[in-house]
């Protein structure tokens, strides 16, 4: 069966997240997402993991239920530690197919640092130890490494991250087969390096709130248990993961380099010209996503491996509504025309990727139909996020001046 699956959240217990975070609310906007799968997030948080053994109906193949939404242990841990007379800070997902193997890392894991500080637990481990304790636990698991270019925060992070995997996990490589883009990043960028080939780059949305549910995601077409999506992922299988759902990569919030404080954004190039350092302040710039690629990449940019899982790049529905309106997309407005538009046709997903050119002209209205229509396209103009910054999205100053089905996407 063909469902979308987003395995990356966070709980109510995580820093800066809303209190609507729970079992019920992320079942309630999954579904008018559209997305079938959920990950749990922060199943190491002992509050969060005990409303998750009260709420899910375990479906004997390695998922749970709530109502219509199907769920998957998931969590993020972060791995602050020291090597080789330097610091690295690594974010990594680790799934679980069961709640017995959950209870058994959270017990080995709560020997090294304190759980219930955060639903992403902060801990001093290095990640190929990590990797070690999760596979020693249950060989079923999977640890993928998150959002893989932030910065601060990441396996490749310029301020905090290696230059190759092999170098994070060491003997764990091989245990290790994919990899989380980022929302500052799509696949494109990441087949720039001829390493990044024999993994699985999958999407999710990070969301600490559930209105930004499925803002990046999965699409597969297979059995709805875990141990075949595991094997998917593990075989990079194309019949059965047909793409990915992305943000245009210049909306992640740290796509380009900057400095927030001074208001400066700016390309790779210039980034280089400015030595690294901000014309205003001085201070060191924040290298972001775009060129750390740069430095690591061995292809040019366009270039597409064999094997590849294509992917689609959207803009959130409410993204879109807003802009229309001229509004925020947090306005009382947007809210109840977003309800009203996926009440009519099922879900988010359903608009964005599947309606007919005649199905949303004839029931939407002609300015969000054509919003639509446009960001399929890639009919967009976006000014690049930096330095913890989300870019600014523009589609119809820059559509308008668009024939129909040009792209017009900028690269900067």
């Amino acid at each position: 069966m063909e469902f979308i699956a987003d395995f990356h959240v966070h709980s109510k217990y995580s820093r800066a997240t809303s209190k609507d975070m729970d079992v019920k609310h992320i079942a309630q906007w999954a579904k008018l997402k559209g997305v079938t799968l959920m990950g749990s997030g922060d199943f190491t948080h002992h509050l969060w993991l005990e409303e998750l053994k009260g709420s899910l109906e375990d479906m004997g193949n390695g998922l749970f239920k709530y109502q219509d939404t199907y769920f998957m242990l998931t969590s993020e841990i972060s791995s602050i530690y020291s090597k080789n007379g330097r610091t690295y800070r690594i974010h990594n997902i680790i799934t679980s197919p069961s709640f017995k193997t959950v209870d058994k890392i959270n017990e080995t894991l709560s020997r090294r640092g304190n759980l219930a500080s955060d639903g992403r637990p902060i801990l001093g481990i290095d990640a190929a130890e990590l990797a070690r304790i999760v596979f020693d636990i249950d060989e079923n698991c999977m640890l993928i490494p998150g959002h893989i270019w932030t910065p601060w925060f990441s396996l490749f992070g310029s301020m905090s991250g290696f230059d190759r995997i092999e170098d994070c996990f060491e003997k764990q490589t091989a245990k290790i087969f994919a990899l989380e883009t980022g929302l500052s990043s799509d696949p494109g960028m990441n087949w720039r390096l001829s390493a990044l080939d024999k993994y699985t780059l999958v999407s999710n949305s990070d969301s600490h709130s559930p209105s930004k549910i499925g803002r990046e995601a999965n699409v597969f077409d297979c059995e709805l248990n875990y141990k075949a999506i595991r094997e998917v992922l593990k075989q990079k299988d194309k019949q059965r993961f047909l793409y990915t759902i992305e943000f245009f990569p210049e909306e992640g919030k740290y796509h380009f380099d900057g400095h927030r404080l001074c208001g400066v954004r700016l390309a790779p190039q210039e980034t280089k010209e400015y030595k690294g350092r901000c014309p205003k302040c001085g201070k060191p710039l924040t290298v972001g996503v775009m060129n750390r690629v740069e430095q690591l990449a061995d292809r040019p940019a366009g270039y597409t491996p064999s094997g590849a899982i294509p992917y689609k790049n959207l803009i959130p529905f409410d993204e879109i509504i807003a802009e229309t309106k001229g509004v925020s997309k947090s306005s009382v407005a947007v809210e109840r025309d977003y309800l009203s538009y996926v009440g009519r046709f099922g879900t988010e997903f359903n608009i964005l990727l599947k309606l007919s050119r005649e199905e949303l002209l004839k029931g939407l209205p002609s300015r969000v139909a054509e919003g639509v229509l446009r960001v399929r396209q890639a009919q967009v103009n976006i000014k690049a996020g930096f330095d913890g910054e989300y870019g600014v999205i523009s589609i119809f100053d820059a559509g308008q001046k668009a024939s129909e089905g040009e792209k017009q996407l900028s690269l900067f």
